[in-house]
């Protein structure tokens, strides 16, 4: 049996992308999930992998999912899945109508210009009526895969990871709280004791990696990322600007953690630390960035049948390569080249 870690990005509704992967992972009988650190998006499909395989382990985790991109928009009724499938390759167009209408640019102009705050509740989260209804003592059983959700502390800037009986709604709606949309999730947090503020998990952790660095956890880290860490095109135009912002911002915890492990990884080839004094992390990664470039901010924010769809395939043709590539090199060697990455 091998065994990963899975380290699990957010980026809205891009995080189908992410269902496709964990659906086609779960079809792997040989491969057992340790542990799952996510953030926004990633986070919410953790739970739900997580609760799902407490009520049916691997076709339960599968069903959950499902469930849950259902509540967002998903269309899964095999009666739609031909009419989906030919809008599919017009997916850039979609993302582009999407992006010029009327209504997407007055929402992007409203939410640059006003605080959260203005609106007091009517501005809520959507996802809240669909987490609320996960099971939350499948999320937090000690069984299955560690969960480990990421949030980010408003007044200390700094990131607070919550795992176990920590893993409430109010820690997942942290997790995926975008400090333009909406009001800071608040609560007594109960590592502090104390009435805390947290936004979006992506400012500090996208997600964090540390949790996977504990001994009796596998050294094996299989990221799957949704934010691009690379576009060719420079982009000029406002809105576009503004989205390479948000994926730089994004990336850029995860490759602080990714370059320390880099550093170690060298330390030790070069024998320059004892022996298992630190872990040698094994770093997959499993990514689309062709289709991420050409999606945007908007099908980022609002989910659509057809782009949830194009994703969810997308996942699932991405997680088939990844396993006919690098299945074997799970247990023995990492199949991302960090020296490259950070040359």
């Amino acid at each position: 049996m091998m065994k990963i870690n899975l380290a699990l990005q957010g980026g809205g509704a891009h995080g189908a992308f992410t269902w496709g992967v964990l659906d086609r992972l779960l079809q792997e009988d040989d491969i057992e999930i340790a542990s799952i650190s996510g953030t926004s998006a990633g986070a919410l499909n953790g739970a739900a992998l997580k609760a799902g395989i407490k009520q049916g382990g691997r076709e339960g985790a599968r069903a959950n999912l499902q469930w849950f991109w259902e509540q967002v928009g998903a269309i899964t009724d095999d009666r739609w899945q031909d009419w989906i499938a030919g809008q599919m390759p017009n997916a850039h167009l979609v993302a582009k109508a999407m992006e010029y209408s009327p209504a997407y640019q007055m929402f992007d102009m409203t939410t640059r210009m006003l605080s959260p705050y203005v609106y007091g509740a009517a501005m809520k989260n959507p996802l809240e009526r669909i987490v609320r209804h996960l099971n939350f003592d499948d999320v937090c059983c000690p069984d299955g895969p560690q969960l480990n959700v990421c949030a980010t502390n408003v007044r200390s800037g700094k990131i607070r990871v919550f795992h176990g009986a920590d893993v409430t709604p109010e820690a997942l709606m942290a997790s995926a709280c975008l400090p333009s949309l909406f009001q800071a999730v608040e609560f007594v947090d109960p590592k502090t004791g104390k009435q805390e503020a947290f936004w979006d998990g992506g400012y500090t952790g996208n997600p964090a990696l540390f949790p996977f660095f504990e001994r009796d956890l596998p050294d094996d880290i299989l990221i799957i990322n949704i934010n691009p860490l690379y576009r060719e095109e420079l982009p000029t135009e406002s809105q576009a600007i503004q989205n390479r912002i948000n994926e730089i911002s994004f990336n850029s915890s995860l490759l602080r953690e990714l370059r320390a492990i880099n550093f170690v990884k060298r330390l030790i080839a070069e024998d320059h630390m004892p022996a298992g004094a630190m872990k040698n992390v094994l770093v997959h990664m499993i990514s689309d960035d062709v289709l991420m470039t050409e999606l945007n901010v908007a099908t980022k924010t609002i989910p659509t049948p057809i782009i949830l769809a194009r994703l969810k395939e997308a996942g699932q043709q991405a997680a088939e390569t990844f396993l006919a590539n690098h299945k074997v090199d799970i247990g023995k060697r990492s199949s991302v080249d960090l020296k490259e990455m950070f040359s």
